[in-house]
């Protein structure tokens, strides 16, 4: 994923509250993944009783998926160990906006809910040792049935399982597959009738309700996702048709998601979203400075945007609406509050503007002139520019969305984009550094093959060719305090030989050319020439 990133991510393991499916793992089963712990991505560490109080054996670790396996063997599924429930959802095929009840698996082993300490342990001794040794007097593989090959010290595997998300381009895949039908996922809940309802138009990402834990009419985003997702995975196969997984592996395991097919291109959703737009302040009567003391405004390319990022929670953090609708202009209703301002200018945010700026800058590619720069160090007023480039005045009249829209495209379309830096030409060849002559031959920096071959790193990103606002500014990498220009002063200009003590800011000759030098190559992935390497530039003189 691009954005990200990480932000909008299913937690969880099928049924990851669950103790033991009730057959088919055996004790050697166990024995032979070595008495070393194997990752696996169906680990699932059973800790319920940790609710009433503290427990006198370890945590028992459970194979989910193994036990899964063993059950088809048998032709037995997950009704064997998971009860039925009534849980809301969108009835299919259907386009009411009223969601039932319908009947789903509870998460939880053999039980719909917590009673107490003594009835859980109940559930799990006799359910899973009464299965497995059912299975030994079939003649069947079974599974442990003493306490200690279940509680164990040292868990015979550990879990490697990664977090999964719905992007783009598997959110699409569904779409595709239930005919467009968003109500068969999307809903909200209406408090007031105590019930859920499709709105359409407002679709919004599961996480917006669904949180970290459990609350009152709200079940957490892991229970959510395994719940409705796993369910609907496991009714489709039922119809004998193509379906997602339902094993933890098939979602958690980082070498199966590698193997998700990708689409590509991805046509873009369809939510009614602007092409472009003005970003502006909120319409709440709030004071504002008079028109001509107001920064511009800025066009936003919001379709440009969506192909930048994996979701829409990479921008849109708590819900689907503009920006100005939470941030406004002078928003201190909280000590926590964000204004407007703040939430497009944070330098340490990675949902403000700048602040995704900042971590694209963090590539490869744009480091080795970035990285040398200070952390998210704030910008010369004239890169404001670069973005307020609607004046405000010329806002006047345009009160619809349709006019707001069409300002900004064409102040997007009559931008000019720069590309590259100066002609070949006039980019000295090379550079000699003669600080070290003293004990070494003067350096000789192959200057327009490092200049050329940096281009080339950053040929056709967007970004750099929208904030490189001139042909000298890819040369304010290494000159970074002059302005552009074809023939910049010489580092000697500012850094003396030696250090100046009186301008503990200012490091000498040899401490910034090595800490550019070698920092670039670093930052960049460039092998040759290292930090002890010192002939690889320097010739050793002859004495």
């Amino acid at each position: 994923m691009k954005k990200g990133r990480s932000r909008f991510r299913w937690a969880g393991i099928f049924m990851g509250i669950a103790l033991v499916a009730i057959c088919g793992i055996s004790a050697q089963g166990i024995e032979a993944l070595g008495g070393k712990a194997t990752e696996r991505a169906d680990v699932i560490t059973i800790d319920t009783l940790h609710a009433f109080g503290d427990l006198e054996r370890p945590d028992v670790t459970f194979l989910h998926d193994r036990h899964t396996d063993a059950l088809e063997k048998i032709g037995k599924s997950c009704d064997t160990c998971h009860l039925s429930e009534k849980r809301f959802k969108m009835v299919p095929d259907t386009l009411e906006t009223a969601i039932k009840r319908v009947d789903h698996l509870s998460p939880k082993f053999k039980r719909l809910k917590n009673e107490g300490r003594r009835e859980v342990m109940d559930i799990y001794h006799d359910e899973c040792i009464g299965c497995h040794n059912r299975m030994a007097d079939e003649g069947r593989e079974s599974g442990p049935v003493t306490c200690g090959e279940c509680h164990q010290e040292e868990p015979p595997a550990a879990s490697n399982r990664a977090d999964m998300g719905m992007d783009r381009s598997l959110h699409y895949r569904h779409v595709k597959a239930q005919e467009k039908k968003c109500e068969l996922c999307h809903h909200k809940y209406d408090p007031l009738k105590e019930t859920l309802y499709y709105a359409k138009g407002e679709e919004g990402t599961c996480r917006y309700c669904h949180e970290q834990e459990t609350e009152e009419n709200r079940i957490s985003m892991r229970l959510a996702s395994h719940i409705s997702c796993l369910d609907c995975h496991r009714k489709t196969i039922e119809k004998e048709q193509v379906a997602g997984p339902v094993r933890c592996g098939g979602c958690h395991d980082p070498e199966m998601q590698q193997k998700i097919e990708k689409v590509d291109p991805i046509p873009r959703m369809e939510r009614n979203q602007p092409d472009a737009l003005i970003v502006k302040i909120s319409e709440g009567g709030e004071m504002a400075a008079p028109v001509e003391n107001r920064m511009a405004a800025v066009p936003f390319d919001h379709k440009a945007h969506e192909t930048y990022n994996d979701t829409c929670r990479v921008c849109h953090h708590e819900e689907m609406t503009s920006c100005s609708s939470c941030h406004t202009l002078l928003d201190t209703k909280t000590e926590s509050s964000v204004n407007l301002a703040q939430a497009m200018h944070q330098l340490r945010a990675d949902t403000s503007c700048i602040g995704c700026h900042g971590e694209q800058q963090e590539a490869k590619e744009c480091a080795g002139c970035h990285g040398f720069m200070a952390k998210h160090r704030k910008q010369p007023d004239a890169f404001c520019h670069t973005c307020h480039m609607t004046p405000v005045a010329e806002l006047e009249g345009k009160t619809t969305p349709e006019a707001m829209a069409a300002m900004a495209q064409d102040q997007l379309a009559a931008r000019t984009p720069v590309e590259g830096a100066y002609e070949t030409e006039d980019i000295p060849e090379t550079v000699t550094m003669g600080v070290m002559a003293q004990d070494y031959e003067p350096a000789k920096m192959p200057h327009r093959k490092i200049v050329t071959s940096m281009l080339k790193k950053i040929e056709g990103n967007k970004l750099a060719a929208h904030f490189h606002q001139d042909k000298g500014t890819f040369c304010q990498g290494c000159h970074h305090n002059a302005p552009p220009s074809k023939k910049p002063p010489r580092c000697s200009s500012c850094h003396g030989k030696p250090f100046d003590p009186l301008r503990p800011d200012m490091p000498g000759l040899k401490a910034i050319y090595h800490d550019q030098c070698i920092g670039c190559h670093e930052r960049m992935g460039v092998e040759k020439p290292a930090a002890a390497d010192c002939i690889a530039c320097h010739k050793e003189k002859k004495k």
